[in-house]
């Protein structure tokens, strides 16, 4: 059995909290442990490598497991599959108000005239970036229910050129009206990005978002082409993952400083287009609400999910941020989910609600 780290009570405790908001706080992390003790015990949890809870940009909570081939610790390095893109959208709103990258409705097909060929296709030209940020891009497109083998993510990666392959995808629906997950456009959005600032992506992000946060170390890996996996390829410390989440609910801001303009998170937070299971979608971001106290209330709820089951929570009214890494891949990405929301609502709320 994993180690559950409580050393946090005492801080808490020592510190004589006496704001009411977060006196609550003192305790939630010993009942916070015994509930997830049970759960991995009685399995309903499974594959968790790392959770950690912050209220208040004060850490109350965490935990690190082990994995198949590793333990986790505060030091381990964690892919973040496709919290990457929710990442990645925090880098486009910094680089669109220093000016390098095109406000969202700009013509898409404009921003590559390298593919000018491409931009002749009947109805390319009402395609917008805004249309790539809220993935309604209209294009024929399937990674989430496709085999491997008719998988357009898989396609992208094995094409000799990623960014022709997403471009030239058929127009099979009018854009802005539907949302089809795409990795695609954050992969149009990673070049963008490149291109306009005249960096590589993990060197942009080091320098205007990853050392503002005081993060350490982080890798971001690259496909056979050399260029960023800019959809799923980032590696970051669970105490830095938590730290995106904890700017989201700054309104992009950090110790005093506006890292992100705040008009631009609130925009990637703001629903843009209705998806499944009665939730929204923004710019990267997911956006609805959670389940949770006796009796039981709504709580709005922003968050970045990744495969496997990696997950950035953010409860703008409870002032609370998770983040959690997972190594459940061999799962269905309904059972990923069924995790992370039991985390979430049966694990972690209960100490908060």
């Amino acid at each position: 059995m994993t180690n559950l780290n409580r050393r946090h009570v005492l801080a808490a405790l020592g510190a004589g909290v006496i704001d009411a908001r977060h006196a609550f706080a003192q305790a939630s992390p010993q009942a916070i442990g015994e509930r997830l003790t049970q759960a991995l015990r009685d399995g309903s949890v499974s594959g968790l490598h790392a959770l950690l809870v912050s209220q208040g940009r004060t850490l109350v909570f965490d935990y690190y497991g082990r994995g198949e081939y590793e333990s986790f610790a505060p030091g381990v390095l964690h892919d973040l599959r496709s919290v990457t893109k929710s990442v990645v959208v925090l880098l486009y709103g910094i680089a669109l108000a220093a000016g390098k990258v095109p406000p969202p409705e700009a013509k898409l097909y404009d921003q590559f005239p390298e593919y000018a060929d491409l931009g002749k296709q009947p109805g390319c030209e009402r395609i917008t970036v805004g249309h790539v940020l809220s993935m309604t891009l209209g294009l024929e497109w399937d990674e989430l229910t496709a085999s491997f083998a008719d998988n357009s993510d898989q396609a992208m990666e094995a094409a000799p050129d990623r960014f022709r392959f997403v471009l030239e995808r058929p127009i099979v629906d009018e854009p802005g009206l539907t949302w089809t997950y795409c990795g695609g456009a954050t992969v149009l959005l990673g070049r963008m990005i490149a291109k306009g600032t005249g960096e590589e992506l993990l060197a942009y992000a080091r320098r205007v978002l990853f050392d503002p946060l005081n993060f350490g170390p982080a890798e971001w890996m690259s496909g056979s082409d050399g260029e960023r996996l800019s959809a799923a390829g980032l590696r970051v410390l669970p105490r830095d993952l938590l730290k995106v989440g904890q700017l989201v609910l700054a309104g992009g801001a950090w110790n005093g400083r506006q890292i992100v303009p705040s008009d631009w998170i609130k925009r990637v937070t703001t629903p843009a287009i209705a998806i499944e299971r009665g939730y929204s979608y923004g710019y990267h971001w997911y956006v609805g609400a959670v389940i949770a106290g006796a009796p039981p209330r709504s709580h709005h709820w922003i968050g970045g999910i990744g495969w496997g089951g990696q997950c950035v929570s953010v409860l703008p009214t409870l002032d609370l941020v998770l983040a959690m890494n997972c190594g459940n891949h061999d799962k269905s990405r309904t059972e990923q989910r069924r995790i992370i929301s039991a985390v979430l609502t049966v694990i972690v709320l209960p100490s908060f609600v």
